[in-house]
C-alpha cells in the first residue's frame, strides 16, 4: 500500500462529507431553503468548491488580511471599554488608588521597572513553555496508550483523573522540599496542571474516528503504524489542538502556583513582593504580563492549528454557521 493511497482515502473522505453538507444547505429541506410561507431564503455565503484534491482554496493574502482585521476589531473594542471604565473609576477615585490605581500609574510602573519586569518575565516565560512541552509530549503518548490499550485504559486512566483532582496548591510546598526552590518545582506544576486536557482531548480525537476509514486501510493493507500516522493521528487533531489550547493557559498558572510557595524570581514572586508592600500599580502592571504570557502563547497555538489543520471546518474561511 503507497502512501498516496492513504492520503487519497482520507482527502476523499473529507470532500465527500464537505459535499454532503454543501448539498444538504442548497435543498429544499436544507438551511437556508424556503418553505413557501416565510419568503425567500435569506442569502447566504457560499463556500469556494475545494480542488480535485478535496483541499478547500488557499485565500488570497488580501481576504486574509481583512479576516485578521475583522478578528481584531471587536476585541480591541472591548479591551477599549474595559481600560475607559478602569481609567474612569480610578481618575474619580470611587475606589482608593491605594487599590485601585489609574491606568497611567500603571504604565509609569511598567515603563521604569521594565527591566527588572522584563527578567522576572523571561523566568515565567521559560517555566510555562517547558512544563507546556513536556505536558503536551507526555499527554499524547498517554492518550495513544490509553485509545490503543484496554489493559491501559483501565489501568491509566483512574490515575490521571486522581492525579488531576488534587489541588496543585496544597502538593506545591511537598515539591519545594523535595527539589528546592529553582526550577524544577514550577516546571513540575506547570506540566501537572497542562497534562489532563492533553490526555483528554488526545483520547477523545484518536477514538473518534470513522471505523469505515479504519476498515478501508486495513483491507488496503496499511500496518498499525501508518494508519496512525496517516488516519488516526490527523483525525485527532481538530480534539488535540483544543486541548493544547487550554493546556497553554493552564501551563501559566502552574507556573506563578510554584512560585508563590517558594522562589526568589518569576512574576508570582513580584506579585507576593507587591501585595506585601501594598504597591497596586505593580500588582496590576504584574497581573497585565502575566495575562500577556497567556494571550500570545494561546495565539501561537491558534497559529499552530492554522498551519496544521486548515482542511477542518472551524478553519475555513466563508462558511457560513448560521441561516441568516
Amino acid at each position: 500500500m503507497t502512501e498516496n493511497s492513504l492520503d487519497t482515502a482520507g482527502r476523499q473522505a473529507a470532500a465527500d462529507k464537505a459535499g454532503g453538507e454543501r448539498a444538504a444547505a442548497s435543498t429544499p429541506g436544507g438551511a437556508g431553503a424556503t418553505d413557501g410561507l416565510d419568503g425567500p431564503a435569506p442569502s447566504r455565503v457560499v463556500a469556494p468548491p475545494p480542488d480535485r484534491a478535496g483541499r478547500p482554496p488557499r485565500p488570497t493574502l488580501g481576504r486574509r488580511a481583512a479576516a485578521f482585521a475583522d478578528s481584531l476589531w471587536r476585541p480591541a473594542l472591548v479591551l477599549a471599554v474595559f481600560f475607559a471604565a478602569w481609567w474612569f473609576v480610578a481618575a474619580r477615585e470611587y475606589v482608593p488608588n491605594y487599590l485601585v490605581p489609574t491606568p497611567g500609574q500603571v504604565w509609569e510602573t511598567m515603563t521604569t521597572q521594565w527591566s527588572e519586569l522584563a527578567r522576572h518575565t523571561l523566568v515565567t516565560l521559560y517555566e510555562t513553555v517547558l512544563g507546556f512541552v513536556l505536558a503536551a509530549a507526555l499527554g499524547l503518548v498517554t492518550a495513544v496508550a490509553i485509545a490503543y490499550s484496554r489493559t491501559l485504559d483501565k489501568a491509566l486512566y483512574p490515575i490521571v483523573l486522581f492525579a488531576q483532582v488534587i489541588p496543585k496548591i496544597a502538593i506545591a510546598p511537598l515539591l519545594v522540599v523535595w527539589f528546592g526552590l529553582g526550577l524544577t518545582p514550577k516546571i513540575i506544576l506547570a506540566v501537572l496542571i497542562a497534562f489532563f486536557p492533553v490526555v483528554i482531548s488526545g483520547v477523545a480525537g484518536l477514538r473518534s474516528t470513522d471505523p469505515e476509514l479504519l476498515d478501508l486501510a486495513a483491507t488496503m493493507g496499511a500496518g498499525p503504524w501508518r494508519t496512525f500516522r496517516k488516519i488516526r493521528f490527523p483525525n485527532a487533531l481538530p480534539h488535540l489542538m483544543a486541548g493544547l489550547k487550554v493546556a497553554v493557559t493552564l501551563a501559566v498558572v502552574g507556573a506563578v502556583v510554584g512560585e508563590f510557595v517558594g522562589a526568589s524570581e518569576g512574576l508570582g514572586y513580584v506579585l507576593l513582593l507587591a501585595n506585601g508592600n501594598l504597591d497596586a500599580p505593580l500588582l496590576f502592571a504584574d497581573l497585565i504580563l502575566m495575562s500577556a504570557i497567556g494571550i500570545v502563547l494561546f495565539v501561537l497555538v491558534e497559529i499552530a492549528e492554522a498551519l496544521l489543520i486548515p482542511w477542518h471546518a472551524s478553519r475555513r474561511a466563508g462558511v457560513s454557521l448560521t441561516t441568516s
